[in-house]
Parts: structure tokens; C-alpha cells; sequence
């Protein structure tokens, strides 16, 4: 349950882990200029699912300047007003990173592992700031090097590139570290690099000179219960093995949604505008749907890794699309 109090309303997110999906330029930089968004006070949050302690902790925030090409069926100004609907300013989109830390019984595990302050685009109107996860997680009271057990949901830079140092040394060299196997062998397919676009090759090279050198990987297939009270969803589309977490513990559940629903004020309240950072446009808008029907059908929490602080709350239909709602942080 929430310790706080609610308060609804629909807010943005976004898939920044997506930005090296596309033909822009980026680089693995520190972040160049200041950003308008104010970081959360404290940088983590706490609430509980049943008997399981949750810790939001927040990682960094990338504000993304408008696009003609961020969706392909919806245009800027349909997206501004899409935030302006919502109660947001239109004239970036916020895109918050946080990650989750779960205590089940003692066992402490990381869903996702912030972008590491390595991703920063060399286009002068973006900012991107990140690598706060450690400290806020240290502020938390969390030792990072106590970390047993990191789900990865995809393999998008946002998502890992907290794992590894610049060098690439391992940041979490004891915990295992459990990844979708069918997005594991995507990537790291040697064919791969040059079926994708240059903006994603970068990538893929890193995700092949890494991870098939590290022994604490672990894959898994299908949809399995990879801890106690987590299993594994299968939501494919944003990357080939796009990857959800179900977290339930006595009668309560929350979906750990990532970015199957990257934009709760665009994508959530249109559940069929194909982004640019979907790998697979129908295929992300059919997983959207059905994930957020889900949640909806069984009453569960939803947290997400790019929804606003402090990333946790509910779902619900909203005509034709979904609206979320968060707590007071």
C-alpha cells in the first residue's frame, strides 16, 4: 500500500532509454547544461506492497525538446495539447529516470539501473542528467554493494548503462544480474549491427564487448516467477524482449510496468500513437493495452520507470485511453 496520501491527475513519462534507438547523435558524456526540472527533495521514496518494502530512487531526468518525428501518427501541436490537457507545461517533455529497489525478507533488489551519467546528446537543446542513482540510493540508507539481484527489463542505455563504469567495469560485480533471454540474444546477435540503424550500433557493440564477459547473467525465457512474489511479463514491442515485472506479496500486487507505457500523458492517454522509441510500433500499442487492462482488471499498484515522481500509483480508463494517478510524494 501507498504510505501517503493520492492525488490524481495525469502526468508525463517517457522511454529516454530509447534515445540511442534513433539516428541521432549521442555521446557518453557529462551533461552540458542546467536542467529547468527540479530533482525530489529527498531523491527516494518509500512504500510497501504487502510485506515488500519499495524504494523509488531517482536517477536522473532527460527533457526532450518537441519532434516531428517523437510519434508518428500524432503531431507536435497534438502532443502539445495532449500535455496541456494533462496540467503540464508544453514546451519540453519531462522525462524523469528512476529506478526501484525491492527488500523481500532481507534480499535486496534492484529493477532497473539508471543511466550511470554516461548517455548526453551533443544536440545543444538537449539535457539529459543522470547518474544520481547511487547517492540518492546511498541517501536511502540502501549500500549499494549489499545489492543481491538486478531485473533487467530491456537493454536500452538508460536501463543498463548503470551497471558498468565508463571503462565498462562491472558496478555491481557480486549480484546476479537476471535479463529476458530473448532480448539478451537480440543484442547480442554479431548480425544485428548491421541491420540496425547508426544511431543504435553504438549500443549493441557496448551490450557485445560486456555482457558476454560477465558471469553473473542469467537468462530467462518466458514469463517464470524469477523470485519470490516476481515473476517475469512479457511486454514486446519497445525492444524485442521488453520485459514487465509482477510483484505480489499476501493480497497486494503492483506491475513494475518499465516502458511499456512511456508517456502516461501521451502514450497512456493514447494508447495507439506509435513513438519513435517503440522498435515495434503495433506491437508496443497492443502490449500497452493489454498490460493497462490488466492492471485495471485486477486492482494492482503501477509503477513505472519514467513516471513522474515518485513513479508509483494506479491506472485507469479514461475514454479511449488511460489515465494515471500518483500519490503525494
Amino acid at each position: 500500500m501507498l504510505m501517503t496520501g493520492r492525488r490524481n491527475f495525469v502526468l508525463s513519462a517517457a522511454a529516454f532509454g530509447a534515445a540511442l534507438g534513433l539516428d541521432s547523435r549521442l555521446a557518453i558524456a557529462e551533461p552540458a547544461q542546467t536542467q529547468r526540472t527540479p530533482d525530489p527533495c529527498d531523491g527516494f521514496f518509500r512504500y510497501r506492497v504487502g510485506s515488500v518494502e519499495c524504494t523509488a530512487v531517482y536517477d536522473g531526468i532527460w527533457e526532450k525538446p518537441h519532434d516531428p518525428g517523437y510519434f508518428e501518427n500524432a503531431s507536435i501541436e497534438e502532443t502539445k495539447n495532449a500535455l496541456v490537457a494533462a496540467g503540464l507545461p508544453a514546451d519540453f517533455v519531462s522525462i524523469p529516470i528512476t529506478a526501484l529497489v525491492l527488500n523481500l525478507n532481507g534480499k535486496l533488489v534492484l529493477c532497473d539501473a539508471g543511466a550511470g551519467g554516461q548517455v548526453q546528446p551533443l544536440e545543444r537543446n538537449y539535457t539529459i542528467i543522470s547518474g544520481k542513482l547511487i547517492a540518492n540510493m546511498t541517501a536511502a540508507g540502501i549500500n549499494p554493494a549489499k545489492i543481491e539481484t538486478i531485473l533487467i527489463s530491456h537493454f536500452h542505455p538508460d536501463h543498463i548503462y548503470g551497471l558498468m563504469a565508463k571503462d565498462n567495469a562491472p558496478i555491481f560485480p557480486d549480484a546476479e544480474i537476471i535479463v529476458p533471454a530473448y532480448e539478451y540474444k537480440w543484442w547480442t546477435d554479431p548480425s544485428v549491427i548491421n541491420r540496425l540503424p547508426p544511431g543504435r550500433r553504438p549500443l549493441a557493440q557496448r551490450i557485445q564487448a560486456v555482457f558476454p564477459t560477465w558471469k553473473n547473467i542469467r537468462q530467462v525465457a518466458g514469463e517464470p516467477e524469477v523470485l519470490p512474489g516476481v515473476r517475469f511479463v512479457s511486454a514486446p514491442g519497445h525492444t524485442p524482449g521488453h520485459t514487465a515485472f509482477h510483484l505480489s506479496s499476501g493480497k497486494e500486487q503492483m506491475m513494475i510496468s518499465n516502458d511499456t507505457a512511456y508517456v502516461p500523458a501521451l502514450n497512456a492517454a493514447h494508447p495507439d500513437w506509435h513513438g519513435a522509441f517503440d522498435q515495434d510500433k503495433p506491437l508496443a500499442s497492443i502490449s500497452r493495452r493489454k498490460l493497462l487492462d490488466r492492471v485495471i482488471a485486477d486492482k494492482m499498484m503501477i509503477c513505472g520507470y519514467h513516471f513522474p515522481w515518485p513513479a508509483v500509483g494506479t491506472i485507469a480508463k479514461d475514454g479511449t485511453g488511460f489515465a494515471l494517478s500518483l500519490p503525494k510524494a
